[in-house]
């Protein structure tokens, strides 16, 4: 049960009545924190009507207590120390609503994060930090204002970046809920990375059909307007009503080519075919397999000539190598962006990388094992069949430094891939059951198939003969080409860890490379919409439990891997995930926004217009005129609520103090300052 409250104080003529609420969160806090103090010096702060310390202040008796509260006891203004704001303040701003109250009344105060776990081996230390931090809050609640969400009419039509599966998925969804999708892919054809592969886990489905099927749904819907060769070049507007500018290079040929192979054979260039990861060439006018979508080729305007070959070879029908790009704007309620992933690289040199052809990466391998890929299945090196293979786990992820090349961003790949272990296993019990006499040995770090039914690979690899070798975080395999006289080509060293550090030297004829995921280059996206990103360089969401497919820019979704490694499904259920928003962000005719926007005080503002300088946010402040007296118009800035983001760029900007940004405005900052500076209430004063 809630404690009762701590000495409250008589608030019946003060301005306001706050209440103060400080959890425990299980001894997260209170192990380190002495809550009981915290609450009690809170109990003594001006305008503080009641101060307790709960349990769980987001359970359903933390919340109810401040419910009853607020109606029994008349509070005005809510805080709660806990944990991070971004965890639980949509918690508790709902709490305050559900008892009548604005939600924005509501005040968070991080103790957890910023006292106990910041200072576990002082407790006396956290105590002071976070009752300083309550002091704080506090003052700043007892300048809060109520506040009302911004509205904006709605645009029934998403758009969705990328046409891999997870994009697929979004766009086949957001048309079964009655909203218009026009889906643009980067690349001439759908299906990504997926069609890329032989067979999925954990079914062992054929990729290609399964992908297929997805393509198809999409291409039958009349409400889904698809757009391969394309990619979104600008942005303006808000969540309900942004303008896309969208580019789209020309495909190159028309419905009129009626003899496919004739213009492809014509074609005198060829380049390293990316679907098979550059183990085959293809020509400049393509297609990657015989059932692409759509069927007709495209032309690689990088590598093609112009040399008329392919023209010449159908009589001039079907082909135009005088297309140009040609733009077009359309206007969205939201965006999900499924923009995807690239494969890790291996730099040169890197496990024999580029240094033999037989050191390729599982990519690559999986490309070798397809009945339609560049060896049509068979896995033959130099015409014979491997006698050893080994693989070699986390080529590009869990970088440590000291250990690990950085890439060319000059960053460490520290994130662990996800789903290479599951695709290096499901490889090494192919290769044991359709080459037996084939030897596989696995060298790897950690073992995660944390998927269900993924375990069963691991299972199976280990009944099946597949020699594990374990190394540790501070040593690597090595791989050496050996000379022409070695039985085995390839030797890989190794310090295994599960025989007690034995130094293993392991002959071998394939080594096969595990490389991680890498996020697609979104680089022109962040910069048009400012979307965060991570550490790991994938974009950022808001919150991984609570608002799990949300940027922090509003209207725009994530999906798949643009935000994390995923297997194909986990990027479909995300795309769902993405759409079940969209859907609610658009399923009435107006859009609501926080309204942590700034805002302009006329009676200041002297129109210098310093502000609309220091704005990045295109149409969020304009100079409008005013008429300030009779007869007397001058410039007065005016800020867009619905096209301003909330940066703050512009409030120190103002020479005048004229602007702030609701919810955190500068006198509300002094407030805190102030408090954190001032000394503390005196217990039992």
């Amino acid at each position: 049960m809630p404690e009762e409250p701590l000495e409250p104080l008589d608030a019946s003529g003060a301005a306001e009545r706050i209440g103060v609420y400080v959890c425990h969160c299980g001894g997260n806090i209170s192990d380190v924190v002495d809550v009981d103090r915290v609450a009690t010096e809170a109990a003594g702060l001006e305008g503080v009507a009641v101060a307790r310390h709960i349990m769980f202040m987001c359970s359903d008796e933390g919340q109810k207590a401040i419910i009853d509260d607020i109606k029994d006891l008349g509070l005005d203004r809510v805080v709660v120390a806990a944990c991070t704001p971004k965890l639980h303040e949509t918690t508790f701003r709902r709490a305050v609503v559900r008892a009548g109250m604005n939600p924005y009344l509501f005040q968070p105060a991080n103790v957890r994060e910023q006292a106990s776990w910041a200072h576990p081996h002082s407790p006396l230390a956290a105590t002071l930090k976070a009752s300083s931090l309550v002091r704080a809050a506090v003052a700043k609640a007892r300048l809060l204002e109520p506040l009302e969400k911004v509205s904006v009419a709605a645009v029934h039509r998403a758009l969705v970046l990328g046409g891999g599966v997870a994009g697929l998925r979004a766009a086949l969804d957001l048309a079964r809920q009655g909203l218009g999708v026009t889906l643009v892919e980067k690349s001439p054809f759908l299906g990504g990375h997926a069609t890329q592969l032989h067979t999925v886990f954990p079914t062992e489905d054929l990729a290609r059909p399964l992908v297929g099927r997805l393509i198809s749904e999409v291409m039958a819907r009349p409400d889904i307007t698809v757009l391969t060769g394309t990619e979104m070049v600008g942005v303006t507007g808000y969540v309900g009503d942004f303008t896309a500018s969208l580019r789209m290079t020309p495909r190159g040929v028309n419905a009129d080519l009626v003899d496919i192979d004739a213009a492809i054979a014509a074609c005198p260039v060829e380049v390293p075919n990316e679907v098979d990861d550059g183990l085959s060439r293809r020509r400049a006018i393509h297609r990657p397999y015989p059932d692409s979508v759509p069927n007709l080729p495209a032309i690689d305007w990088a590598a093609c000539t112009r040399c008329d070959a392919c023209v010449k070879a159908v009589g001039g029908r079907g082909i135009d190598l005088d297309d140009r790009p040609t733009e077009m704007d359309i206007e969205v309620g939201a965006i999900v962006v499924a923009t995807g992933f690239n494969h890790y690289e291996p730099y040169q040199g890197e496990y024999g990388y580029g240094q033999s052809p037989r050191v390729v990466t599982l990519p690559q391998f999986h490309r070798m094992l397809d009945p339609e890929g560049p060896t049509g299945g068979e896995l033959k090196i130099e015409g014979r069949v491997p006698r050893a293979i080994a693989f070699i786990h986390c080529v590009g992820s869990r970088q440590i430094e000291g250990v690990d090349q950085p890439g060319p961003s000059g960053k460490l790949n520290e994130y662990c891939s996800r789903v290479c272990c599951t695709a290096t296993l499901q490889a090494a019990n192919q290769v044991r059951s359709r080459y037996p006499q084939t030897a596989v040995v696995d060298l790897y770090r950690d073992i995660r198939t944390y998927q269900k039914d993924q375990e069963a690979y691991y299972v199976d690899a280990s009944k099946g003969g597949v020699l594990f070798l374990r190394f540790d975080n501070e040593t690597r395999p090595t791989v050496e080409v050996t000379d022409a006289s070695d039985t085995y080509p390839l030797r890989v060293k190794v310090r295994d860890t599960l025989t007690f550090g034995a130094d293993l030297e392991v002959p071998v004829d394939l080594v096969v490379l595990s490389v991680g995921v890498m996020p697609s280059d979104v680089s022109g996206l962040i910069d048009m919409t400012k979307a965060p990103v991570g550490n790991d360089g994938f974009l950022l969401e808001v919150h991984p439990k609570l608002r799990p497919v949300e940027s922090a820019i509003p209207g725009l979704l994530l999906a798949g891997t643009a935000q994390a490694p995923m297997d194909i499904t986990e990027s479909t259920s995300a795309a769902s995930a993405a759409v079940a928003k969209v859907t609610t962000l658009l399923a009435k005719d107006h859009v609501e926004m926080e309204p942590f926007v700034a805002r302009v005080d006329p009676s200041r503002c002297d129109g210098c217009g310093l502000c609309l300088e220091a704005c990045q946010y295109a149409g969020a402040i304009a100079l409008h005129d005013v008429e300030v007296e009779e007869g007397v118009i001058e410039k007065r800035a005016y800020v867009n609520p619905v096209a301003c983001k909330g940066c703050g760029a512009c409030v120190p900007s103002c020479p005048v103090e004229a602007l702030d940004v609701q919810g955190w405005e500068i006198a509300q900052y002094r407030a805190m300052v102030e408090a954190i500076t001032a000394e503390p209430v005196a217990i039992g004063a």
